[in-house]
């Protein structure tokens, strides 16, 4: 899991596969909190068996006990200034470049990165096309 800014203060906030290709797309708010949208993205998808990754804007107790509750093995850092830091595969983790690299793919295309488009629901449809692009590449 992961997210990105995009333009007009907009999140992009999206799952990959093992190879880096979109599984899902969410985009929010710039100011909302991104622990807000880790839930409702993940229950898109059977994360049974699955490891997941994500940066520390994903950490939080609600989120890990629901990626435990439902079969699957979180590899979340702790935030810098939590009380208890918990342990973290960080050779796991390393993996986590390829939601980096999806953002940049996707980024590529200029009308995503510029957010031409006033509309969220355009710009979600934009996002889409160009994650088809991705998986026909």
């Amino acid at each position: 899991m992961g997210r990105s800014r995009g333009g007009s203060s907009t999140k992009i906030h999206a799952i990959v596969e093992a190879y880096g290709n979109p599984v899902r797309i969410m985009i929010s708010e710039g100011q909302k909190n991104d622990i807000l949208y880790a839930i409702p993205l993940l229950k898109q998808i059977n994360i049974n068996g699955s490891k997941i990754l994500a940066d520390r804007g994903y950490n939080s107790n609600k989120v890990l006990k629901y990626i435990h509750a439902n079969g699957a093995k979180a590899t979340i850092p702790s935030k810098r200034n939590a009380k208890i830091q918990r342990s973290c595969d960080w050779w796991l983790y390393k993996e986590r470049h390829l939601v980096e690299k999806l953002f940049l793919k996707l980024k590529a295309y200029r009308r995503i990165a510029t957010r031409y488009d006033k509309l969220a629901c355009t710009y979600l449809g934009f996002l889409c096309l160009a994650s088809i692009l991705i998986w026909l590449k």
